[in-house]
């Protein structure tokens, strides 16, 4: 462990939990569920491209953030839209 004050690295808990150990004590169950993420490849035409790239200046976020953010909010509405 780095220092007896710090907590330990997610590596130093799995080696932990590798031999055996209760590693229990590390989790507090407070923290939210992360899904894992699955990377795509998706072809854009260029004129797409500008447009996202436009939008991502105007609202200053990564290209990758304004397809997401757009991306949620249509399936977001299909799913209201469907119940």
């Amino acid at each position: 462990m780095s220092s007896t004050l710090d907590k330990p690295t997610a590596d130093e808990i799995a080696e932990m939990a590798d031999r055996s150990e209760d590693v229990s004590r590390h989790f507090t169950n407070k923290g939210t569920a992360r899904y894992p993420v699955k990377r795509i490849n998706v072809d854009f035409s260029a004129p797409m491209l500008t447009e996202l790239d436009e939008m991502a200046r105007e609202l200053n976020i990564s290209r990758q953030a304004v397809i997401k953010s757009f991306l949620r909010q249509v399936l977001d509405q299909h799913r209201l839209a469907r119940s």
